[in-house]
């Protein structure tokens, strides 16, 4: 287990390498460290409601849509929602099915002032594998973090 700094350190050279916009980007069980070290830390799961039902959601997260299924339409009332459920000094790490749409909220979110922000790379199910399956080479699932299934 890294410390704290170390992880955020790792996180924020990421975003450096990669020009991203946001203060970094962690790996799920980075994540999931940084959520267990960091007091007041918010992991928010961009996912819609139906994803969560049926793929599986993880405990304690934020939960607030940032594309409402079927349209594919962004959320317009997404930053509203997020000021309302998270202080903008907040630490907050953004998880999605695979790490593109929660880079979009990262995004969008630390261009309105939220300058603590991460995305969870691999998501909550990772890349798919040669069978086109989910959560069997990467991802939130694949690392065996907890999360759990209604």
């Amino acid at each position: 287990m890294g410390t704290l700094t170390a992880l955020l350190d790792l996180a924020h050279r990421r975003a450096v390498e990669f020009g991203l916009p946001y203060q970094g980007a962690l790996t799920p069980a980075e994540a999931h460290q940084v959520w267990q070290l960091a007091p007041g830390a918010k992991l928010v799961d961009i996912r819609p409601g139906a994803e969560l039902h049926f793929v599986g959601h993880i405990p304690g997260t934020v939960n607030l849509e940032w594309i409402f299924w079927p349209s594919e339409q962004i959320n317009p009332l997404f930053m509203t929602q997020l000021r309302q459920a998270v202080d903008p000094e907040s630490l907050v790490m953004f998880i999605c099915r695979s790490g593109r749409r929660s880079d979009e909220a990262a995004r969008r979110a630390a261009c309105s002032g939220y300058n603590n922000c991460y995305n969870v790379l691999e998501g909550f199910e990772g890349a798919p594998d040669v069978n086109k399956q989910r959560g069997r080479t990467s991802g939130w699932k694949f690392a065996n973090l907890p999360w759990e299934q209604e």
